[in-house]
């Protein structure tokens, strides 16, 4: 309470006692001069007495109590500030924003940066202004629209409607006293429809859910397994979520207290048991017995009030998790394209180097320079892709990993494996004179692909080869390049790029000894 107000308020005190002691003074010479000659106009002076200080405590009880108390509560609601994001997900979010926005400039493709960044804009923009996202989610036949028109209170949609009507996110404004914040509904397309526009459709559904502040789920019985998957799904990655058993109205009061039971028991640790809740957003019309036919109202209070009590209460909080989640999936976006655009470059480093090894290979009469040449090779092929990684690496500690790699390689019988494969393959697409000339260069192509694409994976990583270390990378990678459909591939790449230019060295050297001969 102010100073002024306490002084005025003492002042007061001092000046009603003041008076009240003159009035009790002067009425009591008044009572004992009227007590002897006029009792009766004693009695009436003493109940003048007794209701005039009776009126004075009530005036100054009802002003302490209810003016004081509601000039407390327009005082502080003139003085309420306005509603503010938690400030700890607050900077979470702004630092999530500026992240990306650094991942941004390293996007090579023009579309994608642009998308993305106005994505950040986006959410920047509801940090301070952002309305509060409702998304109605469930199978088309659950009677989703139903409950849109019954929350807006007035017809939104179409009610009554056959699957699949509502083809894309449908959003209607609505304003909740006590809220700053502007509550957006949206009803979006039914989930588990059949046919290649039922699975789009459905899809639209999911990424609305996921952007919202909080999910209506809707159900008109006990939920499916189809049903609790994705519900399940949005509970997990943080989305608050209502589940609302719809078309109450087709069960028996036991029969709905039944299937409320088990839905709690079936969402027990992800939704609590006061978010489940029981509605007949459009009950069926029931005929009279003078043929008229009677719509009864939507029974969504439960629904109302358990909105109301959580939008109230953790409005700003929905919004502030939301955002943040926004943030994150929006820092996962750039850094995947990133790495598909790190991972392009880098697989065409690996496929400039497996040519470059398997052609010094095929000039290289001995093994042993056969071992060391390959070995610089590969180191160099280690610099450029860490290079792609933001990883510096000098020459002699790439030539450490390439060496440690090719003896992983050995010890796990990769090298003799691969040669016994390419053999085979070899020998089926080439003439066999050839095959034992060109399968120290094409095994040398192959050996490099797999210790490139294994130190992709390292450098992706931040230079981590994982709990299996370095075997259990390069066994993985040996895998995924000998199956039958990338082995034919390869082969064919290798006629053209070591088989074919052998031969023509070859021919080239044979008619050369021929004119020496002659």
């Amino acid at each position: 309470m102010p100073l002024s107000r306490i002084i005025t308020l003492i002042v007061g005190l001092i000046v009603i006692l003041g008076l009240s002691l003159w009035l009790i003074d002067s009425l009591s010479r008044l009572y004992w001069q009227f007590s002897y000659s006029a009792p009766f106009l004693g009695n009436l002076l003493l109940l003048l007495f007794i209701l005039v200080i009776a009126a004075s405590i009530a005036t100054f009880v009802y002003y302490v109590l209810v003016i004081q108390a509601g000039e407390n509560r327009q005082r502080r609601r003139r003085e309420r500030p306005s509603v503010q994001i938690p400030a700890a997900k607050s900077d979470a979010a702004s630092s999530t924003l500026e992240a990306v926005r650094q991942q941004l400039t390293q996007i090579q493709d023009e579309v994608a940066r642009q998308a993305l960044l106005s994505k950040s804009r986006e959410i920047e923009a509801n940090l301070s202004g952002g309305e509060i996202q409702v998304v109605v989610f469930g199978t088309g036949s659950a009677g989703k629209t139903s409950l849109a028109n019954a929350v807006m209170g007035r017809m939104v949609g179409q009610v009554d409607a056959p699957m699949g009507t509502t083809q894309v996110g449908e959003t209607y404004c609505l304003r909740l006293k006590g809220l700053e914040r502007k509550i957006l509904i949206t009803d979006t397309p039914g989930i588990l429809e059949a046919g290649v526009a039922g699975t789009e459709r459905e899809q639209l559904a999911r990424e609305l859910a996921t952007e919202a502040n909080l999910l209506l789920f809707v159900v008109d019985n006990d939920i499916r397994q189809s049903e609790f998957e994705p519900l399940r799904a949005l509970a997990e990655i943080g989305k608050r979520s209502l589940l609302i058993l719809n078309k109450t109205d087709l069960y028996t009061d036991e029969d709905k207290e039944a299937i409320l039971a088990r839905l709690r028991h079936r969402v027990r640790g992800l939704i609590a048991p006061s978010d489940v809740v029981a509605i007949a957003a459009h009950p069926q019309s029931v005929e009279l017995g003078n043929s008229e036919i009677f719509q009864p109202e939507p029974e969504i209070f439960p629904l109302l009030r358990r909105m109301a009590a959580i939008l109230r209460s953790e409005g700003e909080d929905l919004v502030a998790d939301n955002i943040l989640l926004q943030s994150v999936r929006l820092g996962e976006e750039a850094r995947k394209l990133i790495d598909a655009q790190r991972r392009r470059q880098a697989d065409k480093i690996v496929d400039r180097f497996q040519w470059i090894g398997a052609g010094v290979v095929s000039v290289t009469p001995l093994p042993v320079v056969d071992l060391l040449a390959t070995a610089a090779v590969n180191a160099q092929m280690v610099v450029e892709i860490g290079r792609i990684y933001g990883c510096e690496l000098n020459f002699e500690r790439a030539k450490e990993l390439a060496l440690s790699l090719a003896k992983t390689l050995a010890s796990l019988g990769i090298v003799k494996g691969a040669l016994q494969l390419l053999t085979t393959a070899l020998q089926l697409n080439v003439a066999t004179f050839m095959v034992g000339r060109a399968i120290q260069g094409v095994t040398a192509a192959y050996l490099t692909r797999i210790a490139g694409k294994s130190f992709i994976e390292y450098f992706r990583h931040d230079q981590d080869w994982g709990d299996g270390g370095m075997t259990e990378v390069v066994q993985r990678q040996f895998q995924l390049n000998r199956r039958d459909e990338f082995i034919k591939a390869f082969i064919q790449q290798a006629i053209a790029r070591v088989v074919k230019p052998l031969a023509d060295r070859t021919e080239v050297a044979q008619e050369e000894d021929n004119k020496f001969l002659q």
